[in-house]
């Protein structure tokens, strides 16, 4: 008999991501609303030319203007696939970027988190590691799923090592994948398997405790050190 893989016992709940609010210690990840979210999201990610950069890899922007920004952001909003979200700092309520579930494959259990950007400041902060594990929660936890992908243009080092530091495993490049911006996009691709996620789970839980931060708010331990540990990646080939 040819080799076949493994009769499954456990199947995806056939779910899409819930269309509502995810809600955490340090963000909240809104469904966007342009007139709520829109003019400080074209201000966090237009301010300069150094902070248009976000938009290097992604399919769109930079915008002109903020009427033209608000007229894709109105496009996108009613969408379910890609599906995006404001992240919100809880303390202040001021939107700090987006993101989106994308590739959505219900029946199946695969879905992607793609269409990410926080304004700089943002960056380096617990706001995006717990948007990270929220959305990774919802997709295991809430709904099954059996595989979370994260694709990036291969050249887009700083995405690359996100992946990583948020417990994804490299799984290989796919040349001349899309065309982008006129451009050709060699496409990295990652992902975590339902089975890894709960060590990933320990990891994001442990690093997110109030207590893995000191007075001046600095990080007794890393998220990245500990999930490159579990997984053994290194910069992702």
């Amino acid at each position: 008999m040819l080799p076949v893989g493994p009769t499954l016992t456990k199947f995806p709940s056939g779910k899409p991501p819930i269309h509502g609010s995810l809600e955490g210690r340090y963000v909240r990840l809104e469904l966007v609303d342009p007139k709520r979210h829109g003019h400080r999201l074209y201000v966090q990610s237009h301010v300069d030319e150094a902070t248009k950069q976000l938009w290097t890899y992604m399919p769109y922007g930079p915008w002109d203007s903020e009427a033209a920004f608000m007229a894709w952001l109105e496009s996108q909003a009613p969408l379910t696939e890609p599906q995006f979200y404001t992240v919100i700092d809880v303390a202040t309520g001021d939107p700090k970027g987006m993101l989106s579930f994308l590739n959505i494959r219900p029946s199946q259990g695969v879905i992607e988190v793609g269409h990410i950007w926080y304004e700089p400041k943002t960056q380096r902060t617990r706001l995006p590691r717990e948007a990270m594990y929220l959305m990774f929660r919802h997709v295991f936890d809430d709904l099954g799923y059996r595989r979370l992908e994260w694709k990036c243009d291969s050249l887009n080092k700083p995405s690359r090592a996100a992946a990583l530091h948020f417990g994804f495993r490299f799984e290989g490049i796919f040349r001349q994948h899309i065309i982008t911006k006129n451009r050709n996009r060699d496409t990295a691709w990652y992902a975590i398997m339902d089975h890894e996620w709960p060590a990933i789970r320990e990891n994001f839980e442990r690093w997110l405790d109030p207590a893995n931060f000191d007075a001046a708010h600095r990080q007794k331990s890393s998220l990245g050190e500990a999930n490159r540990r579990l997984t053994g990646e290194d910069q992702g080939g």
